[in-house]
């Protein structure tokens, strides 16, 4: 995950075609553990996304906000068709989604209301 600035220009416009193609999906942490080896601090996620698409593997710094105890049961929104992409010796599946917070530090992008697992962003 991207720690930009809140003051980043806007990125270039899109179809609602091409926005579409991201299947971003919401999913329950079931597992979080610290990720000693990863060149920046990070936390390795288990995320049960229910249906098709079941757990999912997700490595995200999200260390500064978030302790692993605290994790299970939270839900989370997720890039979930992305390739997977190896973080060291970690095969991290989806991207989970955040935003910076005044500091730049990433805070997890959860629904308002607990709802059912899989759904997808719209």
């Amino acid at each position: 995950m991207s720690t930009s600035s809140n003051a980043a220009e806007p990125a270039a416009t899109i179809s609602f075609d091409d926005f579409l193609k991201v299947d971003i999906r919401v999913g329950t942490i079931v597992e979080a553990a610290p990720y000693p080896e990863a060149r920046k601090p990070a936390l390795k996620l288990t995320i049960d996304f229910g249906g098709t698409i079941g757990l999912k593997r997700s490595s995200a710094q999200i260390t500064r906000h978030y302790k692993p105890e605290d994790l299970p049961g939270r839900q989370v929104l997720a890039v979930v068709n992305f390739p997977p992409r190896q973080i060291g010796k970690f095969m991290s599946e989806v991207l989970t989604l955040g935003v910076p917070d005044a500091d730049g530090e990433v805070v997890l992008i959860s629904p308002g209301l607990d709802v059912p697992k899989g759904g997808r962003l719209f």
